[in-house]
């Protein structure tokens, strides 16, 4: 009799786990992201990018930074000070606690890349030294991921002509340092002013990114202000919107579907279906060039995620099990999309498309 009981109890599990399991394989569900969001409040990021002391200001000006604290790590003893940490082999870092809701790694990572010199082996400015070197730390492999992807972009830019040399190494322990180090910007404005202006980090800075030097922060700022809540965090933070809860899972209507940031055609009414899943889904681009398939292996399955070319902007992700002639369904959040009707295609410059719809 003791063991009945518990065969509703076992059922009711079974039927939880199936349903969370379930989900990846028709896009994750909303209760599923609520979940994710509410136990990833805080995350932290390793930086290491020469003086600490240079490093902080830039990433406490940042929404959604809840701290940033100067410190060591990478080397082999413990608990080092300022007086040993180079003869223990550490680099200065700087750890940020941050709210991903509000501030994403990715944004984390432009900030970092336009404080530093890349392209230095053997230190940071007139910093000289293992000490002073630049490195990125990862937590996770999603961070491992971004943070290749974005030195890689870099690499591509053309911005700088010597080869990216900054390691993108796995997290180690991380040691504050004394507390006159930290916020020594605040602290001692006077002494930090005269040092960073002889270091000669702001007339690099300067030359290389000019204008553009502050272009991260002000570019998120941009997005949070012309976008919804929901469209940055489905395009930028690679949330879910809710299924059956959304614009376009349902729209019948003849007209294409362009990235919500950039405005780049994507998809077309001509090749959406109703897939039943509750999202707007196709089976296949209309600009196949304006779509980029990268492996997501988050929440415990292998999955391919949607992007878009040019914005960059998380869309969703395509699965085999689509109608033919190609098989596939590209799941999508409504959140990332803008749809533009027939009759408005020529006014918004995309009028070579309006000859799909007259056949």
């Amino acid at each position: 009799m003791k063991i009945l009981w518990l065969i509703p109890v076992v059922l009711f599990v079974l039927m939880a786990v199936n349903t969370v399991i379930s989900g990846p394989n028709k896009e994750i569900q909303g209760n599923t992201e609520t979940l994710k969001t509410a136990t990833a409040k805080q995350q932290k990021a390793l930086f290491a990018g020469g003086c600490f002391w240079c490093m902080e200001k830039p990433f406490e000006q940042l929404d959604g930074v809840l701290s940033v604290t100067s410190g060591y790590a990478g080397g082999t003893t413990i608990n080092p000070d300022y007086e040993n940490y180079m003869d223990g082999g550490h680099i200065e870092v700087v750890e940020i606690v941050y709210n991903p809701q509000k501030t994403t790694y990715k944004e984390l990572l432009d900030v970092y890349w336009r404080q530093i010199d890349p392209t230095d082996s053997g230190g940071q400015f007139i910093d000289r030294g293992h000490a002073y070197t630049s490195a990125i730390f990862y937590f996770d492999e999603e961070q491992r991921r971004l943070a290749e992807k974005s030195k890689t972009e870099l690499a591509g830019s053309g911005i700088f002509v010597k080869s990216i040399v900054t390691p993108i190494i796995p997290a180690v322990t991380f040691y504050p340092a004394e507390d006159y180090h930290q916020d020594y910007y605040k602290k001692s404005p006077i002494k930090y002013r005269f040092y960073r202006s002889g270091s000669g980090r702001d007339t690099y800075l300067d030359k290389v990114w000019g204008k553009d030097k502050n272009a991260a922060q002000k570019n998120m700022e941009d997005l949070k202000s012309r976008l919804t809540p929901m469209q940055y965090k489905v395009t930028q933070e690679e949330g879910t919107e809710p299924a059956f809860n959304n614009a376009y899972w349902d729209n019948k209507k003849p007209g294409i579907y362009v990235d919500i940031v950039s405005g780049e055609p994507l998809f077309s009414s001509l090749d959406k279906y109703d897939s039943k899943t509750g999202w707007p889904s196709f089976f296949r681009p209309l600009v196949k060039e304006n779509i980029v398939e990268r492996i997501d292996r988050g929440f415990f399955v292998t999955r391919t995620e949607v992007r878009s070319k040019n914005a960059d902007s998380h869309l969703g992700h395509v699965f085999d099990d689509g109608p033919p002639p190609t098989g596939l369904r590209y799941c999508l959040n409504s959140a990332a999309l803008r749809f533009i009707p027939v009759e408005d295609l020529e006014k918004e410059g995309l009028g070579e498309f309006v000859k799909l719809f007259k056949k």
